[in-house]
């Protein structure tokens, strides 16, 4: 057939097929760029570092494992935005602070798991196990409510009690704490209240406070070291081992506890009425409704919650007392008339409106948990961005705090609070079906130790001491650098003294 054709036909053929294949490349090109004009409008960019050929993951999983969890979430939504996208040992994230995105995550069913190393959970006992990071949905529902039971009801009408004659017991043994200067660590004074108050709640057995706390201590440091860190470093003995070590000697201290417990009930004739904690869990563990492990866990995870969090929580709120002298007087005399020669056990502390904004306050301008960690079950719409299933979101409440709404943002006023607060924009324990399970009876404890502090003495730390000055990590949550004098105070006797002089000498104590 090609004979019968000339010649410069045949050498017509070879360009037409080059022009074709032209055609066809430009119009591949052109379908391409359609499809990813029609993407884009379809599913807004969000901003956040570039990939960079997969060395944008690299950077910034590195800032949040160097700078830690906190302080990497509030350099990349200041930089980029309220919507953020980076990438955490190699998988997608999304921090959120804008208060209409995280209103949406919190209230949402599709956000109850959440995210974190599967290695790192496994060390710290929280993989499948517990309700903190237990994303096993349906075995976190049922835990849950053996929590919800022993935080509401008798549990919480009990608490008031406990909290007032716990914190009594510390203060008056006060001077053993006390150093040759006149100053008391104070964070590891009310992580012996709080620690206190939650063995007599929940596990009601004999325990050391003194060792506990350590070994608590111990296994937060855990926990913040693991939770994010690649499958490599679970390898590295030497770096690993001191960690497994120390999550190890805590839960083998609750395993220890738990047997003392289960001989107690062993050894009761009847048990009371109203069952604590630990109680109801062992009693489904013999009923083979729970493992030994979760019951364990559970224990745990509801013994080292106060210690970790209220706390320090009580320890900022000291200090921004110390910052804000005029309120700390209006505490008092709202205190004193509430009170009216009453016991702190009995007075009606709904009635103590300033130290309640005061607490709101506190938990908004220096919270110790400043975010949260979730997964998205199933693909979802937030502000118009497609999430995928399975994406890491990461809620800024912090910022969010210090970003809408309030009329003094950047500011610690107690105005902040003078008019209801619509929830959207102030979320400190979370809202929805994973809200913190603990926020009730945390307000009581809250309520009921600074109470009890406050009518017996005015607390001062070192002179020149502040919140900005002292170092502090945001990794897990904010926490004070525990060093020998940085976190030190005096705590002055408000009897010995008349009340109109103890704010003048608070000035210049603590030398």
């Amino acid at each position: 057939m090609n004979g019968m054709l000339p010649p410069e036909v045949l050498d017509l053929c070879p360009t037409v097929a080059d022009a074709v294949s032209e055609v066809t490349i430009l119009l591949l090109l052109l379908l391409l760029l359609l499809f990813i004009t029609r993407r884009r409008t379809a599913q807004p960019h969000i901003p956040g570092p570039s990939f960079l050929a997969g060395l944008g993951p690299i950077l910034t999983y590195v800032r949040f494992m160097w700078t830690g969890i906190g302080t990497a979430c509030n350099y990349y939504n200041k930089k980029y935005g309220s919507i953020v996208r980076v990438w955490i040992n190699g998988e997608e994230t999304v921090i959120l602070s804008r208060s209409s995105a995280v209103y949406h995550v919190l209230r949402s069913d599709l956000y109850t798991a959440r995210f974190g190393s599967k290695a790192g959970l496994e060390c710290i006992g929280m993989d499948g196990r517990g309700i903190i990071f237990n994303s096993d949905v349906l075995l976190w529902k049922k835990l849950r409510k053996y929590f919800s039971k022993a935080l509401t009801g008798p549990g919480l009408q009990r608490t008031l009690g406990i909290c007032t004659s716990s914190t009594a017991k510390h203060l008056d043994c006060l001077q053993e704490m006390t150093s040759p200067s006149g100053h008391v660590d104070s964070l590891n004074l009310l992580r012996a209240i709080v620690v206190d108050i939650s063995n007599r709640l929940f596990l009601r057995v004999p325990l050391n406070e003194k060792d506990l706390l350590k070994k608590i201590h111990g296994y937060f440091e855990t926990w913040q070291t693991v939770l994010i860190k690649p499958d490599i470093f679970f390898k590295i003995g030497w770096l690993y081992n001191k960690h497994r070590k120390a999550a190890q000697a805590l839960q083998d201290a609750m395993e220890s506890l738990l047997e003392i417990k289960r001989e107690i009930i062993s050894e009761s004739e009847k048990l009371d009425d109203n069952l604590d904690f630990a109680t109801e869990l062992i009693l489904a563990q013999n009923n083979g409704e729970l493992s030994s492990d979760n019951v364990r866990q559970c224990v745990l995870e509801m013994v080292i919650a106060a210690p970790d969090t209220l706390s320090i929580s009580l320890f900022f709120m000291l200090m921004l007392l110390k910052q804000n002298p005029e309120v700390e007087l209006r505490i008092v005399e709202e205190m004193n008339t509430v009170l009216g020669g009453e016991n702190a056990e009995t007075i009606d502390y709904q009635k103590l409106n300033v130290l309640e904004s005061f607490i709101n306050e506190s938990l908004r301008f220096h919270p110790v948990v400043d975010f949260t960690m979730r997964k998205a079950l199933e693909d979802d719409i937030i502000e118009d961005i497609h999430i995928t299933k399975g994406t890491n979101i990461i809620l800024n409440i912090g910022l969010m705090h210090k970003t809408e709404f309030f009329p003094k943002l950047k500011e610690f006023s107690l105005t902040n609070f003078e008019k209801t607060v619509p929830s959207r924009f102030f979320q400190p324990f979370g809202c929805g079906p994973r809200s913190c399970v603990g926020k009730h009876i945390s307000m009581v404890m809250m309520k009921a130790i600074l109470v009890t502090v406050l009518s017996r003495y005015t607390v001062c730390p070192l002179q020149g001491c502040t919140l900005n000055s002292i170092r502090q990590t945001n990794n897990l949550s904010q926490q004070p650098v525990e060093d020998e004098h940085s976190l030190v105070m005096r705590f002055i006797p408000r009897s010995t003294q008349p009340q109109h002089n103890q704010h003048r000498d608070a000035a210049v104590s603590g030398n």
